[in-house]
């Protein structure tokens, strides 16, 4: 499965860093960023995380919030979060369903090995729960910034 722009986000329910939950529907009326991640605490995914979490107040002043989702465990979500001061959500997709559902969970290739994990993707939501902005692929330098751009011209 697949999101492209102009279909509704796929609903999700996961648990969240510090032992609480987040639902998409619940944060209609409000643009959401949701950035899925392959990893905590590597390098990477910790650059990412950080330029979002230095970039907040901008994307507040948009009315738009940030989700981080990866396999990673509540528990990993939390010290990644303790340890660079990540002020923003992070959720656990332990079993990769919702990673399934928004087409990010894909087939890699590392040393021509094959295996499945997460691609760097990020979705930008409206108030009304339809998908604005897809970027699949993503490399993490300018990234935030286009992310950011697009949020604000919502």
């Amino acid at each position: 499965m697949s999101v492209e722009i102009g279909s509704p986000a796929p609903d999700f329910t996961l648990p969240t860093d510090g032992g609480g939950s987040v639902t998409l529907s619940g944060l209609k009326g409000r643009t959401v960023i949701v950035y899925f991640y392959p990893k905590d605490d590597t390098s990477g995914c910790t650059k990412q995380a950080c330029t979002f979490g230095v970039s907040l107040p901008d994307f507040s002043a948009a009315d738009a919030i940030i989700i981080g989702i990866s396999k990673d465990s509540v528990a990993s979500h939390d010290k990644f979060k303790a340890k660079y001061n990540l002020p923003f959500t992070l959720a656990s997709d332990a079993g990769s369903d919702v990673t399934e559902r928004y087409g990010s969970w894909v087939e890699k290739s590392m040393y021509g090995r094959k295996y499945m994990g997460i691609d760097r993707s990020t979705f930008l939501i409206d108030k009304d729960g339809v998908v604005r902005g897809v970027w699949r692929k993503v490399k993490v330098p300018g990234h935030v910034e286009e992310v950011l751009k697009a949020a604000q011209a919502l």
